[in-house]
């Protein structure tokens, strides 16, 4: 078995995506927080963000990558934000992020990964959806996604200099962030530093900071071999109840890797009652607790401060994240730290 299937397999866990007719989650409308800069105020001109559907052809791979692409109002070169969905998801996930980011001023790439996307349980009967789910959850899809990452970096940076270009020059390069939830996190820590062994195969050297929504810790090996070396900013989210029936993670097992991370920019949110689904706009069907409407408004002003603090380089979103500010937008039992 090769080092890449090896480790491949000790990644793949706890795994996003329930599939079946979900509950649209609504939360309250943005308010400013007492501090001067405000991770959730929106310009008062900035328009619901647009959005563009394309599919990327990796001719190497015989692959194709649907992605949505949401633009901000402003025409020049933004900051991108990838965003990796979970297992049994699709590019059309998570807009509620990729409209606030957007009406920020960040570019947001949003990917489908064919063969763990949506189409593993669409046309399946509903008494097969699980095992289809598990069988999706593997090692080969892993490489897939981690191999898509690159792939439609190329791709966009191509179309950013092509004259003429729905895309041309709308995107900075020099600024870009990686994010996902679940298996989309898994995806996401393998290209922003987690180690297999001695190495780190799949680490994508254009990716300056990364998010992951329900982190999950290496199958095989400890957690302080495999996210001990990180060296780019991180920022993990999770909850007290974030479980999921596919991937054999545990609360205990994703809140192993803040522990294990190098200090120095790394971050951990753990959203007191959240369940699997907390960061997506969809309720798992196993989950019966009532959504609590401000755990997405701590979701992005937390995760939009950490943008403007990395990709931006903004010294107030900074001092908004390091300091006091951070808890105004968090509930008495919400657990938030940093080193």
């Amino acid at each position: 078995m090769s080092i890449f299937l090896r480790f491949g397999l000790a990644l793949v866990a706890g795994l996003a995506g329930s599939i079946t007719a979900f509950a649209q989650v609504q939360f309250p409308a943005e308010s400013p927080t007492s501090s001067a800069y405000d991770p959730l105020v929106l310009s008062t001109n900035q328009t619901v963000p647009k959005f563009v559907d394309l599919t990327i052809d990796d001719a190497a791979r015989s692959r194709e990558i649907p992605i949505r692409v949401w633009l901000p109002a402003r025409k020049d070169p933004a900051p991108v934000i990838l965003f990796s969905h979970g297992l049994g998801g699709s590019r059309e996930n998570n807009a509620y992020l990729a409209k606030h980011w957007a009406g920020r001023g960040y570019v947001c790439v949003f990917l489908q990964h064919p063969g763990s996307d949506e189409a593993v349980w669409k046309d399946v009967p509903y008494g097969k959806r699980m095992q289809a789910m598990r069988d999706a959850a593997g090692a080969n899809n892993l490489l897939l996604r981690v191999k898509d990452v690159p792939a439609v970096l190329d791709e966009l940076m191509r179309r950013n200099m092509k004259q003429g270009d729905e895309l041309e020059k709308r995107f900075d390069f020099q600024h870009v962030g990686m994010c996902g939830h679940s298996f989309g996190a898994v995806t996401t820590q393998a290209v922003s530093g987690q180690r297999m062994g001695r190495q780190t195969p799949f680490a994508e050297s254009r990716v300056d900071a990364a998010i992951m929504f329900s982190p999950s810790s290496p199958r095989a090996g400890s957690a302080e071999a495999a996210f001990g070396d990180v060296k780019i900013p991180w920022l993990l989210m999770t909850g007290t109840n974030d479980v999921s029936p596919i991937g054999g993670q545990t609360v205990e097992s994703r809140l192993a890797v803040y522990p294990a991370l190098p200090e120095g920019s790394k971050y951990e949110l753990v959203l007191d009652g959240a369940e699997h689904s907390a960061f997506s706009e969809r309720v798992l069907p196993q989950e019966t607790q009532n959504r609590n409407p401000n755990h997405h408004q701590a979701i992005l002003a937390l995760s939009t401060a950490f943008w403007d603090a990395y990709l931006r380089d903004d010294a107030d979103a900074r001092a908004w994240l390091d300091g006091d500010a951070a808890r105004s937008v968090l509930q008495e039992k919400d657990r938030w730290q940093r080193k």
